[in-house]
């Protein structure tokens, strides 16, 4: 995406340095076109400042980053931001850093979540094919994606101890998934999801008790997935 701005001096060269210094950029990074050359007039009368122009093209991750700063600023959580571009897989990972990240984590991931959806909006705007941005801090996500994998099959031993569906609690679309993953080859039950976002769950079920009522859950619905059976599928959100 192609970003202009235009400032003012009282010499093109200043005029650029405003521009550079506004941009948080180097003078090769850009290309400049002179708007007005300063005049100075006659005793200070009719005196105009010089007008440049400066151009440069930004990618999805200057983009993202350039969103992340302000964002976390206006927060009162200022962090170091990295990226890591990979271009074939059409991706961009970035990383934060900084003194207060559990605000930025927010309960469950929930905020960390709201920034990742809002920064692939905004990323995403001006391009034709879409970039897959990931936003982490701590190794949050990893930690997060163990944690679940843990539970899952605690949640599947329970629900065949007890021969009744499980429920868990309410999880994101990328969180269910994770849950359908880890218990798709887990011998003897099942998982399906039941309910309406942002209360969508996933219920553990020993096959063949799909209708029975789940423990601390609603009654079950919608489609089974996951275990050991001939009919089984890949895993659902």
């Amino acid at each position: 995406m192609l970003k202009t701005i235009e400032t003012r001096g009282d010499s093109i060269d200043e005029a650029v340095k405003k521009a550079l210094a506004e941009l948080n950029v180097e003078r090769d990074d850009v290309s400049v076109e002179v708007v007005q050359k300063p005049k100075s007039g006659f005793l200070g009368i009719g005196r105009e400042p010089a007008i440049v122009r400066v151009s440069y093209e930004t990618s999805p991750a200057d983009t993202a980053r350039e969103f992340l700063s302000g964002l976390l600023d206006r927060f009162g959580t200022p962090a170091h931001i990295d990226t890591t571009v990979d271009q074939q897989e059409h991706t961009i990972h970035i990383e934060l850093s900084g003194s207060n990240m559990g605000a930025v984590i927010g309960r469950r991931g929930d905020t960390l979540d709201a920034i990742q959806y809002l920064t692939s909006i905004v990323a995403n705007r001006e391009e034709e094919d879409r970039w897959r941005i990931t936003v982490d801090t701590e190794n949050y996500r990893k930690k997060r994606e163990s944690a679940l994998q843990a539970l899952a099959q605690k949640t599947a031993q329970k629900a065949l101890k007890y021969k009744k569906p499980v429920a868990l609690e309410p999880m994101n679309p990328h969180e269910r998934r994770i849950i359908h993953s880890a218990l798709q080859d887990f011998d003897g039950v099942t998982t399906y999801s039941t309910g309406s976002e942002p209360n969508r769950r996933v219920i553990v079920s020993p096959i063949g008790m799909e209708k029975s009522r789940p423990q601390n859950g609603p009654r079950s619905g919608g489609r089974p997935h996951g275990g050991r059976r001939p009919d089984s599928r890949a895993p659902r959100s």
